[in-house]
């Protein structure tokens, strides 16, 4: 199960991230996660339930899977299509010079956090880059 060693790392992104601005907590994380990433959603989704309990900012955070297609692009048509139906051979043509184009990432794509203001009494949720 290498989602482990993946959230491991996400976890201590977000967390330094937390830390760089000041977050008081981590309210949800936003990934975007390929199709053919090699990434098991309900595996990634247990293996982060289980890390951000030891966490300094994460602890009580929502995880949001965004899955995205895979696609692939013919370079003997110009044609793209889904890569988990077809694989490397192309369904137009029927060619075999093709290459991923989208479905392979794995990217922190938002971290949703609750900021603390000294002059403000109230916490402000939010997204900071």
């Amino acid at each position: 199960m290498h989602e482990l060693g993946i959230v491991v790392k996400v976890i201590e992104q977000v967390d330094a991230v937390a830390e760089e601005y000041k977050a008081e907590k981590i309210l949800k994380v936003t990934m975007e996660v390929g199709e053919v990433s090699t990434i098991v959603p309900e595996l990634f989704t247990d293996a982060f339930d289980w890390a951000k309990k030891r966490t300094r900012f994460a602890a009580d955070a929502q995880l949001e899977m965004i899955i995205i297609e895979g696609r692939t692009y013919c370079q003997s048509c110009g044609e793209t299509y889904k890569t988990t139906e077809f694989g490397k051979q192309c369904p137009h043509c029927g060619g075999s010079d093709t290459y991923l184009l989208t479905g392979d990432q794995v990217i922190i794509k938002d971290i949703a956090a609750v900021f603390g203001d000294e002059d403000d009494t109230q916490p402000q949720e939010g997204s900071r880059p």
